[in-house]
């Protein structure tokens, strides 16, 4: 990129357009602003002018080393609200004119006085002086990725670049490194100083965290590759396919093979390492194609879950518009159907899609895939069957009747008007079309017949009988035969193609308005019914259910007022239908559509069908929702009985044992006990009966929750006021003394949503879990923050840890993995822990500490703000 003519003897001609190069990361501490100073050194060495306007090393040792032997402009200070900020000098960089500058964080906001507020305006200013740019950026920054990295990181982006100035980016190139990498540098402290490493381990550099925005950058880059490799082909006029990646289109023609078709397609992907799956329907221009919007539209929704996209091309040539569609997203392989045609179809056209799409294929391979439809011809609608029965009634008398009449009336005016045959022959032909608008191209064949007959007989001499005898009235009747037959298929087409077309629109309105109306709310099956029946214009529609069980989008009212076997719901007048026609329609498996008014024509059963798709999806969903929510209650008391009875054996050991052993040391008559030693055994005996006294109030609890008569007690709860206590109930010495237990963050946390005491023994648990593993001198830290709208309390030991394959294991109940010390309990701590914290909706997950260790990150709802601010101003 050496640029030593564009130096000052250039001077006078208008500078080119600089040249940006963007280092791009997942995350911070990936190695950016290393790599950018790398680069300008390696430019410098190289000869070229290289001045560094700002590089943010963050007290870096190995970045700052960079520096050395770079030209390092100084910074521009600008003062605000009593605050000094060293900002880029643009003036000084603009000023100076290096031929490549170095400008680190391409996403920062400038102070106030700055000439532009943002750091990317800046460098399009300097690009546009003709100077080269090297810049970094973080994936997190970009404007159209923000709410999708707030919604991984919990952390919204307030400083952001559009999209649109990194893909103006002559290079941009993609600084890389594993999530695990990055989190042993960040312990190692590379990154960010002793202080700050164990909160950004926890929240931001979380491992999930950095894993999904790896990915986001690596999916980032590689689109614009993509985009770039198709700018590339288009710009050389590039036709063959590159097979960079293994694409497969298949080729769906809206027959029920299609679903065969779709799944050996996605059998070809699965088989490659990574490719793409995309299914194709062309759609003829005259709308007239006979595919099936349902079958599509099953055939879209099963694409759709084997992870391909759908796609529908308007084409009238569809062997050109398949490859056209293939060869425009690059396809490496094509996957057709054989055909359907029967053998008189193949008789009359050898060459099908398929085989055409074969020979004009060139580098795309073709799969012809057979299915249980090949060869069994297809249904073909007449043409005249889309019209009303009294214009198909009408239009063969239409075609008999006016001939004779138009002649009767030549008959009477050629003389004086001077008509000869020819304006006659016109004349007759305009008949012909005039039925053809009428009954449509049967209707204008009898007329052509009659007019041709006709013709002959009364207009062409010798008048009054039929002349065949000359070759050349021969062929001028079968001429006019000809072409009034053909002006009128044409004509009849027309007038399809217009009714198809105003039918397809009024068609496509009416789906757009059902989809509007399934958006509207929780009642979503009566505003369905209510569509439907004003739709189709009928007087009474009915959900009836096949069974007696009450349908759940009833209200408990309007169950109770229904008080028959037959549950339905109801829209419009009138009851059951009597002599009005009915329609009925499958709703799922037990329930059925009636509708009761006018007779439905068969172009209007489609939509209908479409309509009753969507009833049955929001009668699932009301089904799904009802038993979704009487099941939620039995969970949670399924969860928390499981998790008292557990605790059963493990805790009623402990004080059972201590009051037992203290109560017998005192009734001994072999020891004279001195007054504090009596003092001390009551005491060892009052606290575990205390315990023992907790204890049979939770199994009472329990017994409570199982006759369904005891709820969960959430509150707003502190995590300041529930550790002391938590840590009081632990056996032993006390872990709350100092250097044992170390509380992080605990007094700025939210309050959780929780039962108190539930939280108690579960903070109570985990604590003492660590504690016992985690070797002296090092404390167990407990920390907690909040993460969008959860709040996540991490318990860290630096014991030995746990290997991956047994970290669910460990909250197996009597899993003891390995640890021999029976006095400690029997292996249901963390079993208790997880139940508990479930029962209160959250969450109990193990994660490996860096540098060695286990984490427990209890996951719990946070307290609403309403209540926070309720429960604030009650202190």
């Amino acid at each position: 990129m050496g640029r030593g003519s564009e130096g000052p003897a250039a001077v006078g001609r208008p500078p080119r357009a600089g040249r940006l190069k963007v280092f791009l990361g997942a995350a911070p501490g990936v190695g950016k602003t290393y790599r950018m100073l790398d680069e300008g050194r390696r430019r410098t060495a190289r000869g070229t002018d290289v001045v560094v306007a700002f590089a943010e090393c963050h007290g870096r040792p190995a970045t700052e080393a960079m520096l050395a032997g770079l030209t390092v402009l100084p910074r521009a200070v600008r003062a605000h609200r009593g605050t000094e900020f060293a900002e880029l000098d643009l003036d000084l960089v603009l000023e100076r004119r290096p031929e490549v500058v170095l400008i680190d964080e391409l996403a920062h906001t400038n102070a106030p006085g700055c000439r532009h507020s943002k750091r990317w305006q800046d460098i399009e200013e300097l690009l546009g002086a003709g100077i080269d740019v090297v810049a970094t950026l973080n994936i997190q920054h970009l404007e159209s990725l923000t709410d999708v990295v707030e919604k991984i990181t919990g952390v919204p982006q307030y400083e952001t670049v559009p999209d649109e100035v990194v893909r103006r980016a002559d290079q941009i190139e993609l600084v890389d490194l594993p999530a695990e990498g990055l989190r042993r540098r960040m312990a190692h402290g590379n990154i960010y100083p002793p202080e700050k490493v164990d909160a950004a381990l926890s929240h931001y550099f979380r491992l999930g965290n950095l894993s999904a925005l790896r990915e986001l950058a690596l999916l980032w880059v590689a689109g614009r590759v993509d985009e770039a490799l198709r700018k590339y082909r288009h710009e050389h006029d590039i036709g063959p396919v590159w097979e960079t990646r293994e694409r497969v289109v298949v080729a769906l023609s809206g027959g029920p093979e299609g679903t065969t078709l779709i799944r050996r397609a996605a059998r070809i992907v699965n088989r490659s390492s990574a490719g793409d799956l995309l299914a194709v329907h062309i759609t003829r221009s005259d709308g007239l194609a006979g595919s099936s919007p349902a079958v599509l539209a099953d055939q879209r929704r099963l694409t759709e879950s084997l992870g391909g996209t759908h796609h529908a091309v308007v084409g009238d040539d569809v062997p050109a518009a398949l490859l056209d569609f293939a060869r425009a997203q690059n396809a490496t392989q094509l996957v057709v159907g054989a055909s359907r045609r029967g053998r008189l179809g193949r008789l009359l056209a050898p060459r099908g899609v398929g085989e055409t799409v074969v020979e004009l294929s060139g580098d795309i391979d073709v799969h012809t895939v057979g299915h249980e439809y090949a060869g069994q011809g297809r249904i073909w609608v007449a043409p005249g069957s889309g019209l009303p029965r009294t214009r198909r009634v009408a239009g063969p008398i239409a075609g008999l009747v006016l001939p004779v009449l138009l002649t009767l009336v030549l008959r009477g005016v050629s003389a004086p008007l001077s008509l000869n045959l020819t304006s006659e022959a016109l004349l007759l032909l305009l008949t012909v079309l005039g039925v053809a608008c009428i009954g449509g191209v049967v209707s204008a064949l009898l007329a052509s017949i009659t007019t041709s007959l006709l013709l002959n007989y009364c207009f062409i001499p010798p008048i009054g009988q039929f002349t065949f005898a000359e070759a050349n009235i021969v062929v001028a009747q079968a001429a006019f035969t000809t072409v009034a037959v053909t002006v009128a298929a044409i004509v009849d087409r027309s007038l399809r193609l217009g009714r198809r077309a105003a039918r397809a629109t009024a068609e496509a309105e009416t789906l757009s308005s059902l989809a509007a109306g399934i958006l509207r709310g929780d009642r979503a099956v009566p505003d369905l019914l209510e569509r439907t029946r004003e739709t189709f214009g009928m007087e009474h529609i009915e959900l009836r259910a096949r069974g007696d069980a009450p349908e759940p989008w009833q209200s408990t009212e309007e169950r109770a007022a229904a008080g028959t076997a037959r549950a339905a719901q109801a829209v419009g007048t009138g009851g059951e239908p009597g002599a009005d026609h009915r329609t009925e329609v499958a709703i799922g498996d037990d329930s059925v559509l009636v509708l009761t008014g006018r007779r439905l024509p068969a172009s209007e059963h489609r939509v209908l069908t479409a309509f009753a798709a969507h009833l049955t999806a929001a009668v699932e969903r009301a089904r799904l929702a009802e038993a979704a929510a009487e099941i939620e209650p039995v969970k949670a008391a399924n969860r928390m009985r499981t998790a008292l009875l557990a605790a059963v054996g493990h805790d009623l050991r402990t004080p059972l044992a201590g009051s037992w052993a203290a109560i017998s040391s005192l009734r001994s008559r072999e020891v004279d006990f001195s007054p504090e030693d009596r003092e001390e055994l009551l005491a060892t005996a009052e606290e575990s009966l205390a315990k023992l006294s907790r204890l049979v109030d939770n199994l009472l609890d329990m017994s409570r929750l199982q006759a369904g008569a005891l709820t969960l007690h959430l509150e707003p709860v502190a995590l300041t006021d529930v550790l002391p206590a938590a840590l009081d109930t632990l056996p032993g010495s006390p872990p709350q003394a100092p250097g044992r237990v170390l509380a992080q963050g605990l007094d700025i946390a939210p309050d959780v949503l929780a039962d108190p005491p539930l939280l108690e023994r579960v903070i109570a648990n985990l604590v003492s879990n660590a504690v016992r593993h985690s070797p002296a001198g090092h404390p167990v830290t407990i920390g907690a923050s909040a993460l969008a709208d959860r709040v996540e309390v991490r318990i860290t030991d630096r014991g030995p840890g746990l290997q991956l394959p047994d970290r669910e294991r460990a909250f197996e109940p009597f899993q003891r993995l390995g640890d021999t010390d029976n006095t400690t309990g029997l292996g249901l701590g963390l079993a208790l822990s997880r139940g508990l914290t479930e029962a209160m909706g959250g969450t109990l997950t193990p994660e490996e500490t860096p540098g060695g260790g286990l984490t427990m990150v209890v996951a719990l709802p946070a307290a609403p703000p309403t209540r926070l601010r309720g429960r604030a101003s009650a202190r």
